[in-house]
């Protein structure tokens, strides 16, 4: 047993949870003393899936925007022009990224197609 009175492969979650709060620019003060090798590895681990799945939405957030303003407009449009100016190729990609749409995109969709399956 160790210090902290866990056995050194044991995984707490309140402590996993503490260090990733520190890795994403919480108070060091947060930290639990006595965190195990294995905590530290989990919490690197789950901090690293969280960064990149945010990373991942934004890579599809930003394809979702390329796609939706394929030119340029005299007046800011409504998501009804915006969705009248694309092909269907487009809307049944739209459809695929769904999930990181804007909200009136997602309404416009809904509206026009429905809510896709996959969501």
């Amino acid at each position: 047993m160790s210090e902290s009175g866990s056995a050194p492969n044991e995984v707490r979650p309140e402590v996993v949870e503490a260090i990733v709060g520190v890795l994403r620019g919480d108070d060091t003060a947060d930290l639990p003393q006595g965190a195990t090798a294995a905590e530290k590895a989990a919490a690197k681990d789950a901090y690293l899936s969280e960064f990149l799945a945010e990373r991942g939405k934004r890579d599809r957030q930003s394809h979702a925007w390329e796609l939706l303003l394929t030119r340029s407009y005299d007046e800011p449009p409504t998501w009804r022009q915006i969705f009248d100016d694309l092909t269907p190729e487009v809307h049944a990609e739209l459809g695929e990224l769904y999930d990181v749409l804007p909200a009136g995109a997602q309404e416009e969709y809904a509206r026009r197609f429905g809510v896709p399956s996959t969501v």
